[in-house]
């Protein structure tokens, strides 16, 4: 028996059901939009230089704002930088702490309207920092120098950090020891061949030839590491013996003179007091002899 076609009766929970799916569809795409509009980071790199150590990253946000996360490879994450549109996050402040440790990283990405957000960020992980081993070396500094007779002296100033110990802040040479290096590249001014010495303190007093003037500079070296071995060299100085030279030429000059007016004083008296005798001896002869 056929069933008579007719007008279909709405049902009334089924409208609800798809209004409700509906929504629900509307909802997730609105968060799934919002979700690609923050760009993940990218390209993490530690930035170290004496320990005074920057988190760097890319891109520049358009949409969207970051946060950093630091924490040591057994500890607790800790916020930095909060909501920055910089690429930049200075993390010093944890890292000296403990230059020994091992770091971790990592870049949450925010809506612009942070307020709007109640979703799990995505982040990037940096790579691990070890400080003590990767913490670039600055460029030392030639505190003091001097060239005596076939000695030259030069000794070496230490770069400050921001590592404290005690309320005071350490040099490059407190945080590592002896495992921190000066070599010395030194050479005569008139010649281009360099030699090379080492220390693990911060002078050198080395031999070279008297009346040569050198030229040289320094480079800090940690020969224990890996990678990051050496710091760029000092800039270049060179000792002079111009002043020298020219004082021991004006008192040779000054004595060669001084004896020479002294012998043209002597033969200038020494010929008066022969022509005062010549005069009176000639005076005698010429006197004529009384009558007895």
């Amino acid at each position: 028996m056929a069933t008579p076609n007719g007008p279909r009766v709405p049902c009334p929970q089924a409208a609800v059901a798809r209004a409700l799916l509906f929504g629900l569809v509307l909802i997730q795409g609105a968060g799934v939009a919002g979700t690609t509009d923050v760009v993940v980071a990218y390209n993490i790199t530690w930035k170290s230089t004496n320990f005074k150590t920057i988190l760097e990253w890319e891109p520049k946000p358009i949409n969207h704002v970051y946060t950093v996360q630091i924490s040591p490879r057994l500890g607790n994450w800790k916020n930095k930088c909060f909501y920055t549109t910089n690429t930049e996050c200075d993390v010093t402040d944890e890292i000296v702490k403990n230059v020994s440790e091992t770091y971790l990283a990592r870049v949450l990405s925010y809506p612009a309207d942070t307020s709007s957000s109640t979703v799990e960020p995505p982040f990037t992980n940096s790579p691990e920092f070890k400080p003590y081993l990767e913490t670039n070396l600055g460029q030392p500094t030639i505190q003091s120098f001097e060239q005596v007779g076939t000695k030259l002296n030069v000794t070496v100033q230490d770069a400050r950090t921001l590592v404290r110990a005690n309320s005071a802040f350490l040099s490059l040479r407190d945080v590592f020891g002896k495992d921190l290096n000066y070599t010395l590249y030194y050479w005569k001014a008139s010649s281009t061949g360099k030699k090379k010495a080492t220390t693990n303190t911060n002078g050198f007093l080395i031999d070279v030839d008297k009346g040569e003037n050198y030229c040289f500079h320094v480079q800090a070296v940690i020969l224990s590491r890996r990678v990051n071995q050496k710091s760029p060299e000092s800039p270049i100085k060179c000792t002079s013996h111009e002043k020298v030279l020219s004082t021991e030429l004006f008192f040779i000059i000054g004595t060669v003179m001084l004896v020479i007016i002294i012998f043209i004083v002597v033969l200038s008296v020494s010929l008066h007091k022969c022509r005062k005798v010549r005069a009176e001896r000639s005076g005698k002869e010429n006197t004529p002899l009384n009558a007895a």
